[in-house]
């Protein structure tokens, strides 16, 4: 198994993408330790993992209380003896559909700062842990997105600033852990449409949307982000660092 023996923490693990990838992670081996603020999410997610054989464990954690995760990662790291992955996809609020010039303050720099400070927050508390060990993964997902095609026609708000913090962030992160054995990695994707709530108005047509602006044909499915994520955690994936990962089947180019 590629993750035999590693102990993975994801923040927002109670979520689809993160319930998806600690799926994955479980099957090839991981001691897997869910964080999130819902119970009842993360409950679902361990449930089904240890169905399946695998380890879970979930801990209620506010990724954006810097005091609360320090403690928390303290606490794997003691527990299982090592940490080996952190992937935070914990959701961001937002405010779409409204142009900017039109926008409040408050609204724009919502996602902005809860993908910001979370994502700062749960890669310092990793990589006080990881440098030690000399090794050990951090991972995003959302990428910055399709630079070759702006989406004239949608008002994101601050959601697509969020996603290019991160890779900044991403970028800062490679240069200075790296020397330490430390790899950073984003999953980048164009939209995955099983995230969409089920009374999500509209969800068929962006749906469609995705898929028809990719160059398969198709969209990258649950499963698909589960298994990048694997390969990008594992030895396999050793030589990323610094990078995106492309999961969008195409609908961005590199």
């Amino acid at each position: 198994m590629l993750l035999d023996g590693r102990t993975a923490v994801i923040y927002g693990g109670g979520g689809a993408i993160g319930g998806a990838v600690a799926r994955a992670f479980a099957r090839e081996g991981a001691r897997v330790f869910l964080a999130g603020r819902t119970q009842a999410t993360l409950d679902a997610v361990a449930g089904d993992i240890r169905s399946r054989g695998g380890t879970a464990q979930t801990a209620i954690v506010d990724a954006l209380d810097e005091r609360a995760v320090d403690e928390f990662t303290a606490d794997v790291a003691q527990r299982a003896g090592s940490l080996d992955i952190s992937m935070n996809v914990i959701g961001h609020p937002f405010t779409h559909g409204t142009p900017l010039w039109e926008m409040s303050v408050d609204d724009f720099m919502a996602p902005l700062e809860v993908a910001a400070r979370s994502t700062f927050i749960t890669a310092r508390a990793a990589a006080r842990h990881m440098i030690p060990q000399g090794s050990g993964v951090l991972l995003s997902f959302g990428g910055p997105g399709d630079r070759s095609a702006p989406m004239r026609d949608y008002f994101l708000g601050g959601t697509q600033v969020a996603f290019d913090a991160i890779e900044s962030m991403r970028r800062q992160l490679a240069v200075e852990l790296g020397r330490h054995g430390i790899r950073v990695v984003t999953l980048s994707s164009g939209g995955v449409p099983e995230t969409f709530p089920s009374d999500f108005e509209g969800a068929s047509e962006i749906a469609e949307g995705i898929a028809a602006q990719t160059l398969l044909g198709r969209a990258a499915t649950l499963e698909d982000v589960g298994n990048a994520a694997v390969y990008a955690a594992s030895d396999w994936g050793r030589t990323l660092t610094g990078a995106t990962l492309n999961v969008s089947c195409g609908a961005l180019m590199d």
